[in-house]
């Protein structure tokens, strides 16, 4: 490969990747926010319900990304993949914004409703993208180098979480904590809309690629590329392969190691959030390097055998990991001295209502030198005939 072709590739990989990464912030910022959307756009009552609506909203983009797959890769097999990828990040990028301007549920009812719909249409444009930028980048990068070349892609899922992370944290300090849970905890969405922008005017200068350029000039791009793809048993059985043998068991390790991390943490161990993200940033800047490793590995050894190690990894660390975070977790277990505890009341009231919040803040210490500071907020309803809602806890380790 030449230095200009070399050039060339890495500015491909380059536009690919930030769009794809911008997509994945898009996708993921609903769920980094999963436990305030559930109180904001999700009846009031019984907040356990709520978060399981939430959790169950954003499963259902993941449900139909292989729709998006499918329709987004027949588009791009027919008009290339440059329009296919605007169209994508567009629908993404609009989606994403709405959610951010919708109102809450107390003042509209059909907000459940209309955000499941938005998280379908991020799903399908997901699914379109993540898979063309893959396959963008791997119809410029030479045989040998595909591995190493389209591992950068990779990077983008956890960049994406990454980056939706920062964006939290940085609102979450900027803002008091009842202007973030009024109206900042919008701030990430409304910004799709800057990123967006930016990802378009990066995405017109793209190029197809020239294996695609070659079979259209040639006539030999497919006219129905899921009839050849499904309609034929030898295909069918790769995509098959493809997808139970490879591609679901790789979710799994990745959305429980980098995703469910997150939430377990925040709602099974009840951290502070702002904690909890910090520690999951930490972790994912960490790991992402070897996403480009194990790419340039794969060309070397195969894929198969990185796969294979990697999801057997999981089986054997997963639960051992996950036992000890909700281990250091668990205060109960902890000798306290109870000497240098301290706790704290004060009753704040709440914006354009006339109940009010009542907060508890107990600081501990323990033998073995670990501190914790739990803070209880508990919703006191201007009309006393109304039942208490559950109470919301959580807690700082240090």
């Amino acid at each position: 490969m030449t230095a200009v072709s070399k050039r060339k590739l890495y500015t491909v990989i380059g536009a690919s990747s930030l769009g794809t990464l911008i997509e994945w912030y898009d996708f993921y910022i609903f769920g980094s926010l999963a436990t305030i959307l559930s109180e904001k756009f999700f009846p009031p009552g019984n907040p356990t319900a709520a978060f399981l609506a939430t959790l169950a909203t954003f499963a259902a983009g993941f449900i139909v990304r292989p729709f998006g797959a499918l329709v987004f890769g027949r588009l791009g097999d027919l008009i290339g993949r440059k329009y296919t990828f605007l169209l994508t990040l567009v629908l993404m990028g609009g989606s994403t914004f709405a959610i951010g301007i919708i109102p809450s549920y107390e003042n509209f009812a059909w907000a459940p409703g209309i955000i499941l719909i938005l998280r379908l249409l991020q799903g399908l444009a997901l699914g379109g993208e993540y898979g063309g930028a893959a396959t963008y980048v791997a119809e410029h990068s030479p045989p040998h180098r595909r591995g190493y070349y389209t591992s950068w892609i990779q990077t983008t899922a956890t960049l994406g979480l990454f980056l939706s992370l920062i964006v939290i944290i940085t609102c979450q300090q900027l803002l008091s904590k009842e202007d973030y849970y009024s109206w900042g905890w919008r701030l990430p969405f409304l910004l799709s809309i800057v990123l967006l922008a930016i990802s378009i005017v990066i995405r017109m200068k793209m190029q197809e690629s020239p294996l695609f350029a070659k079979l259209k000039s040639e006539g030999n791009t497919s006219v129905n590329p899921l009839k050849e793809s499904f309609g034929h048993r030898a295909n069918l059985k790769m995509v098959l392969l493809a997808l139970f043998g490879a591609t679901m068991g790789q979710g799994v390790v990745w959305y429980t190691g980098q995703f469910y991390a997150q939430t377990f943490l925040l709602k099974t161990c009840s951290l502070e959030p702002t904690q909890t993200n910090t520690w999951i940033g930490i972790a994912l800047l960490l790991a992402t390097p070897f996403f480009i490793v194990f790419g340039w590995l794969s060309d070397k050894i195969g894929r198969k055998p990185i796969m294979l190690a990697g999801m057997l990894l999981a089986i054997l660390s997963y639960r051992a990991i996950f036992t000890q975070f909700y281990r250091y977790a668990d205060v109960s277990q902890k000798q306290e001295v109870v000497a240098a505890t301290v706790t704290k009341t004060h009753t704040e009231a709440v914006k354009k209502s006339k109940d009010s919040l009542l907060l508890t803040t107990t600081f501990k210490q323990y033998t073995d030198g670990s501190t914790s500071e739990t803070e209880v907020r508990q919703l006191l309803p201007a009309d006393t005939g109304k039942k208490l809602p559950i109470p919301v806890t959580k807690r700082r380790l240090c």
